[in-house]
Order: structure tokens, then C-alpha cells, then sequence
């Protein structure tokens, strides 16, 4: 027992040297994220792991051997020491057993249960006899020396949890809108781009012309004829008819969206999926906020303005039922923002109530539960997203809402912040930057459902 308490100690100072090294590798290089560091802080962290997981593998088999011992001693106690072994103690106070300790099956026949189940078969001269067809049964015998899998003083010593590195997360919301709308790069904090705001079309048939000589325009008045209509309405012919288009120039702006976790160097380092469960799990948090913005940003500070908040996108208020209203405002989208409607944007509640909505004889409109192929309300797609309101649906062309990426998605490690650096802690932070626009609004319908 001393001499695998002695060799455990040993073994975690030689692992503690180790893990030493990798930590002044780490110090020296506070300023640099890993992949900055040299190749021979690169390769002497690497061996320093190495060596010390080694070690570790050598712990864990010592501390099973102690855990092993330590069981048969408490496992020898618990059973007791006959009467000619009580009371004989060495110079270190520890008993030493003259005598072999009763087996298992010395226990039983030992015990008053299992005499008197043989009482009524004893003869007078102590012998046994049972009949040949006889059956016989003891109340239940205590064995003080069972063993059992629950403790970790018994049989459960021997039991190793099974490191299967899993690690399960709580899981995300599909995202859908960055897939629907236009998505560009820019160089520049600001973008710029042209919106039309108005567009008269005069296109007309004119007749060929009969005079080369100028026309007499005639009076004026209020009532009367524009001066241009006047020349396209000249009797001598040949003036075309001048259209009218007005534009106007808008910019973006482009925002920083952020988040960050602390960590401490020692788990970084210890833990070899840590970092990049991190990394993932920040970047997906960074494209939720996006999505919400997308769509629902309220322009308020930092925020984009999103399509729902956009000023003058249309609107179509509730008619009869969901899909009459849905059809309503894909005619709004046609014939006033003059586009095709590419997508229906619904909640999850809103797509279960398309899906089981059913006819007068109880069938479901979309072919129930064997439905096969995608969703669609006439002849548009329709698309899911939980960032979508259950108060009501966008119909529209998601191209003509643009995002323009300044800066991927990126996530960095440092112990600038606060006091991190003299506690050996990091902040990982993650970061994106871009601008939105919605560059024709009237593209987008807002359809009530109630």
C-alpha cells in the first residue's frame, strides 16, 4: 500500500513538470493566438502534452490500484477479526490476524440460520441425516463479506466511467432568410445605392409628321392641356411624348455584430474540443442575431432596420381567411411593387395551420401527413422560420433586400481584457460586420392573419 501511495506521488510530480512546460509555452506566447507561435513552441507545447497525458494514463491505472486495495481493506473490516485476533496490536497500532479469516462458506454453515434449518434432521449422537426426496430451506443468511456493484468500497471499485466525448447542445433554430435575400461584399463602412421613387410612363403612339414647320401651341389655361400633350396632339405630327422618373440615393451603414465567453488558458489547454465547441457555438450565436436583424430589426441604435420595420413596404389586411389574404397581397406584390413573389416567410405555427387545414369533407388541403414535394400557396414557395411573427406572414421578393458583408463572421482569443492576463484567463469573442437595405420596398407585403 505505502509503496503505490510513493510511486502515485511520483508520477504526479513528473506529470506536474510537464504540464510546467506547457504553461511557460503558453505565457511566453500571451500575446499570440496558437497559430502565431513559432514551430518549436509549437512542437515543445505538443511533447509537453503528449508526456503529460502519458503520465496521466500512468495515474489513473495507480489510483485504480490504491482505489483496489483500499476496497479489500474496508471489505476485511467489515467483516471483523475472530475473538484470538482482537487485542493484538503492533508497534503501529494496526491488527495483526494470527488466525485465517472465516470463508464464505465457513460463514454459512456458521450461522444460526442455517442450524436451525438442520436442528429438526440431527440425531443424538450429532450426526445428519436427511431423506433423499426431503426439501429444505433457511430463512435468509447475512454474509457480511457480499460483494456489491453500487459502493465504490466494493465490487463498483473495479467499474471505469467510459469517456465517450459527446458532448449534446441544447440545439438551434433553422435559419432561412440569409438564403433568401441578395448577399454582396463591400470594402467600405458605408454603401450607397440608387432607389427609384417614381417612374410616369407616357409611352404613346404618334403619328408621322405632315410639316417641318414649327406648330402654333395654343393658349393655355388652367383647364387646358399640358404643353407637351399640346405638341404630341400637333395635327402636323411627329413629337414624341417625354416620360418622367425620378431617383433618389440612399446609403447603409455598416454595424458590428459581437459576442464573448471567458475561458481560463488551463481548460483551453486541458481540454482539446473546448476551443472549438466554443468557436462553433459563438458563430452560430452570431447568425441567429443576424437573422433576428434581418428581419426584425428595430433601427433603433446599432440595429439594421429590418424588412418588417421597413418604411413603406405594403401592407394587406386580413380578408375571409389565411389564404384569401395571401392572395391578396401576391397581387399587391404584382401589380404594385411590380415584382414576382419568390417566397411566403410564415412561423411554425402559422405553417401547422396551413398544413392542417382541411375541406369540407375532412381532407387536408395539402395532402395531410403522405404529402411529398415542398410547401407552396399558390404557386409560391412557402418558407418556415421561427424568427417569422404568428401575427402574420411576408410575401414578397426577398432580392430586393440586400446584405452586404463587410467582415465574415471571426472569432479571436485574448487576455487584454481586464485583469484577465495576471489570472491566466481569455475572452473569445466573435464578431461580424455588415449593412442591409431593403432597396425596393414595395417588393414586400405585410399580410395580417387576424
Amino acid at each position: 500500500m505505502l509503496m503505490t501511495a510513493t510511486k502515485l506521488a511520483e508520477l504526479q510530480k513528473a506529470a506536474l513538470v510537464h504540464t510546467a512546460k506547457a504553461k511557460e509555452i503558453i505565457e511566453a506566447n500571451a500575446d499570440k493566438s496558437p497559430s502565431e507561435w513559432s514551430e518549436d513552441d509549437r512542437k515543445g507545447y505538443d511533447e509537453a502534452l503528449a508526456k503529460g497525458r502519458e503520465k496521466l494514463d500512468e495515474i489513473k491505472t495507480a489510483k485504480a490500484d490504491l482505489a483496489v486495495l483500499g476496497s479489500a481493506k474496508s471489505l476485511a473490516e467489515e467483516i471483523g477479526l475472530p475473538e484470538s485476533a482482537k487485542g493484538d496490536l503492533d508497534a503501529q497500532g494496526r491488527h495483526q490476524v494470527r488466525e485465517r479469516m472465516k470463508s464464505l462458506g465457513l460463514q454459512v454453515v456458521e450461522s444460526p440460520e442455517f442450524k436451525a434449518m438442520l436442528k429438526p434432521f440431527t440425531a443424538d449422537d450429532g450426526g445428519v441425516r436427511i431423506g433423499e426426496k426431503t426439501r429444505i430451506q433457511s430463512d435468509p443468511i447475512s454474509i457480511k463479506g457480499l460483494f456489491v456493484g453500487g459502493t465504490d468500497t466494493s465490487a463498483g471499485a473495479f467499474v471505469v466511467n467510459e469517456q465517450t466525448g459527446i458532448v449534446e447542445m441544447l440545439g438551434r433554430k433553422q435559419l432561412k432568410i440569409r438564403d433568401l435575400i441578395s448577399v454582396r461584399r463591400t470594402g467600405s463602412d458605408t454603401v450607397e445605392y440608387v432607389e427609384q421613387t417614381s417612374h410616369t410612363n407616357n409611352a404613346a403612339v404618334v403619328p408621322e409628321a405632315t410639316s417641318s414647320a414649327a406648330p402654333a401651341l395654343p393658349a393655355l389655361d388652367g383647364n387646358a392641356l399640358s404643353a407637351g400633350a399640346a405638341l404630341v396632339n400637333n395635327p402636323d405630327g411627329g413629337y414624341k411624348p417625354e416620360g418622367s422618373w425620378a431617383f433618389v440615393r440612399r446609403t447603409a451603414v455598416v454595424k458590428t455584430i459581437a459576442e464573448w465567453v471567458p475561458a481560463t488558458k488551463r481548460a483551453l489547454a486541458d481540454v482539446a474540443q473546448l476551443e472549438g465547441l466554443i468557436n462553433d457555438e459563438l458563430r452560430a450565436d452570431i447568425a441567429e442575431a443576424e437573422e433576428g436583424q434581418i428581419l426584425a430589426g428595430d433601427g433603433s441604435g446599432e440595429n439594421f432596420t429590418g424588412i418588417r420595420n421597413w418604411s413603406g413596404i405594403q401592407t394587406q389586411s386580413f380578408s375571409t381567411d389565411l389564404f384569401t389574404t395571401v392572395r391578396k397581397a401576391i397581387t399587391k406584390a404584382r401589380t404594385v411593387g411590380r415584382v414576382n413573389p419568390n417566397g411566403i416567410l410564415v412561423s411554425p405555427a402559422t405553417a401547422e395551420q396551413i398544413d392542417l387545414t382541411k375541406d369540407g369533407e375532412n381532407r387536408y388541403y395539402y395532402g395531410g401527413p403522405s404529402a411529398i414535394g415542398p410547401r407552396t400557396l399558390w404557386g409560391v414557395p412557402v418558407i418556415e422560420s421561427e424568427t417569422q411573427a404568428d401575427t402574420d406572414v411576408i410575401v414578397g421578393d426577398f432580392s430586393k433586400a440586400v446584405l452586404w458583408d463587410r467582415e465574415d463572421t471571426t472569432v479571436t482569443i485574448s487576455d487584454s481584457h481586464a485583469d484577465f492576463f495576471i489570472r491566466n484567463m481569455v475572452a473569445i469573442l466573435a464578431e461580424e460586420r455588415a449593412a442591409f437595405a431593403v432597396t425596393r420596398p414595395k417588393a414586400f407585403v405585410k399580410a395580417a392573419l387576424s
